[in-house]
């Protein structure tokens, strides 16, 4: 494999910046590394090599002429296949997308092809973001192992060295669960703090688009690309862009870091509870103070996280639905027709909930600046697998296991960033999650570098990487 593919988006930034490579011998490499994992991961729907090579060739000759529009410029990105692109079909990993194909760019496309990246090619997802294995993409920690979902896709082919940047989509942790899996950082930012417009939806009042790098540092760059207000998008938060990158190497003295006395450590694999102590240990040795906290409603989560979820996404596919049914994958089709059967009172009844929740939520933030907590229960499960056996017997369906503490980001809208923390002893990873204050992603951001930077999980390659 190329030493390139294994740089980080800042690093192979700077490069091309001083002109030390070529747009072009970047993308090259990443395409390289792409053909030669592809076949073990199967991360991509498709690759655009024609328009990214345009796209590449492009950046070299605006570089060359003084024109660097930051640190995206020339950079190879994947996109996934919910976010559209001019002229390229938006499949959503599914048949009843089989022949569609978009007019205009999204607009995170349109602010990524603004800041000069190179999109390289979309990413499979769980079938409409609709699931959390995404069954046409392999770990590659494992590759008879799930990536997670539902952006499996874009998590397996950043961990793998094919791009610098993956896209993903976060309704129930589908940045973060992934992320988790695959040992990449995911963020899950403020609810309305990046545009859904024209990204395929799963439920409206959930979803979060957002950024899958391999560093702190590349998510902090990714977010101030894809960050800022669009009319287009109705949840859209009409608040300033902050300098993510300022200030962020800090540190973390006097940072009240929360740690949670309830649900977040109840039935969790021993490993995964270790290493995500011995992550906040760390912080309080880089002089983080912690503060236990009880989280309010805490076991309101799940049903209003489903409650809520349910009855959007089959709103959202109501036509398709009965079109074509037959079309969906069978996991896929039983949750939408089970979101028929939520009541309206139930579901109001799930938002009200919500909106209680929150509100006890910010009162705990009053007392800290973040909050940390295992991203997931378990690592990775085998391709194939639906429930998990725990030591005295109880079985847990792995989408509720995925879900179980992913989704307290979705429900508060809070800013939520996975990192990885440690691996089991089958050497999967194991990630961590920080939450932080409504748009307040900074501060998130912030913690996981100083962790991070004392730290050197983030530093691990799967071995499968050039293997071909």
């Amino acid at each position: 494999m190329s030493s390139l593919t294994r740089l980080t988006l800042a690093q192979v930034a700077q490069k091309l910046k001083a002109r030390e490579v070529s747009a072009v011998e970047v993308l090259d490499a990443c395409l390289t590394q792409v053909r030669s994992t592809e076949k073990q991961i199967s991360a991509y729907v498709c690759v655009l090599e024609d328009q990214a090579r345009a796209a590449a060739q492009q950046a070299d000759a605006d570089i060359s002429a003084g024109r660097w529009k930051g640190p995206l410029h020339g950079v190879p990105v994947a996109v996934k296949d919910l976010y559209d692109i001019a002229g390229v079909p938006t499949t959503a990993s599914s048949r009843q997308r089989t022949n569609w194909t978009p007019q205009q760019d999204c607009a995170v496309v349109r602010r990524l092809q603004d800041a000069g990246a190179v999109i390289l090619g979309k990413t499979h997802t769980h079938e409409f973001a609709y699931g959390a294995i995404t069954p046409k993409s392999r770990n590659p920690w494992d590759p008879g192992r799930t990536p997670g979902g539902s952006s499996g896709g874009s998590a397996a082919t950043v961990a793998a060295c094919g791009v610098y940047l993956a896209t993903g989509t976060d309704t129930a942790g589908s940045v973060r669960i992934p992320s988790s899996m695959c040992n990449t950082v995911g963020l899950k930012p403020t609810y309305g703090r990046v545009s859904r417009a024209g990204v395929s939806s799963l439920s409206w009042s959930l979803d979060h688009p957002g950024p899958i790098t391999r560093t702190v540092e590349d998510t902090a760059l990714s977010l101030q690309v894809m960050a800022g207000f669009d009319p287009a998008d109705r949840g859209s938060l009409d608040e300033p862009v902050p300098s993510y990158a300022e200030g962020l190497g800090q540190g973390v003295k006097g940072l009240r870091v929360g740690v949670p006395k309830n649900y977040f450590f109840d039935r969790v694999d021993p490993e995964v509870e270790s290493a995500v102590r011995a992550a906040i240990d760390q912080l309080k040795e880089l002089g983080a103070e912690l503060v236990e906290v009880e989280v309010p409603m805490a076991e309101q989560i799940i049903p209003v996280e489903f409650g809520i979820m349910l009855p959007e996404a089959s709103a959202y596919h109501r036509t398709m639905l009965r079109e074509s049914p037959e079309l969906y994958t069978a996991d896929v089709r039983i949750l939408l027709e089970l979101g028929h059967l939520v009541t309206a009172t139930d579901y109001l009844q799930a938002q009200r909930v919500r909106t209680l929740m929150q509100r006890a939520v910010a009162e705990m933030y009053q007392r800290i600046d973040v909050l940390i907590a295992p991203t997931l229960p378990i690592p990775a499960a085998r391709s194939g697998e639906e429930v998990h056996t725990w030591p005295d017997g109880t079985v847990e369906a792995l989408v509720m296991a995925y879900t179980r503490f992913t989704s307290f980001g979705n429900v508060t809208g809070l800013p939520t960033l996975n990192l990885p923390c440690g691996f089991s002893k089958d050497g999967l990873p194991i990630g961590m999650q920080i939450s932080g204050r409504p748009l307040d992603e900074k501060t998130v951001l912030r913690a996981g570098l100083a962790y991070e930077k004392a730290t050197t999980w983030h530093q691990r390659h799967p071995e499968l990487i050039g293997a071909g």
